[in-house]
């Protein structure tokens, strides 16, 4: 099992293969769907604004060779500090439509979530070197035992699952799925799947 510390270099993660098993410490950021379009919409497709440019700047560093997490955690708070209760993954396929733009322009160098995600986000881990890490979903609980801070939080006014919640994680397992080399398991097998099963109706069909 390959050990992996955020921020990580393209060359650390060219070196990754899909179907590797990785152990992953550092700080990530959580982001759903309300925190994608933000991203894009606030600071992509436009300038940032002057009473956002700080933010912009601060959200930019962390992700500079750094990890987005595809999840909505529960959190518990205790006076000023924040713990994380559950935190599973979310369906990464919501965030299709903006994982290119962000993988480019704020160089995330790892996307965590589960059931994975489709050719665009490929294309864009290949090009920019980057890779999708799936988790085990139904484990949140668990999950959360990575947690061994939270270290801040942007845009709490999205509400808890949708804010941008910094976290500071050690030994997280995860499995590469894909990887910057154009390989997506996902599509591996359900193409291959689909090979089954349509064999399995000639058969019956015969």
């Amino acid at each position: 099992m390959r050990e992996l510390t955020l921020p990580i270099s393209e060359a650390d993660i060219r070196a990754l293969h899909a179907g590797e098993i990785v152990s992953l410490s550092g700080v990530v950021v959580t982001a759903r769907d309300m925190a994608h379009k933000y991203l894009v919409e606030h600071f992509i497709h436009r300038e940032p604004a002057s009473d956002e440019r700080a933010l912009y700047e601060e959200i930019r560093a962390l992700l500079r060779n750094g990890g987005i997490y595809h999840c909505g955690p529960v959190m518990k708070r205790h006076g000023e500090t924040w713990q994380m209760v559950a935190g599973g993954p979310t369906t990464s396929s919501r965030e299709e439509e903006y994982a290119d733009s962000i993988i480019e322009h704020f160089g995330v160098r790892v996307i965590i979530g589960k059931g994975g995600m489709g050719g665009r986000t490929k294309s864009a881990c290949l090009k920019h070197g980057a890779v999708y890490l799936h988790a085990v979903g139904g484990a949140a609980a668990l999950i959360a035992q990575s947690v061994k801070e939270v270290t801040g939080v942007w845009k709490l006014e999205f509400g808890m699952p949708e804010a941008m919640w910094q976290l500071r994680i050690s030994g997280l397992r995860l499995v590469v799925t894909i990887d910057a080399h154009g390989r997506n398991w996902h599509e591996e097998i359900a193409n291959a799947s689909e090979q089954v099963l349509q064999s399995l109706l000639a058969e019956l069909g015969g």
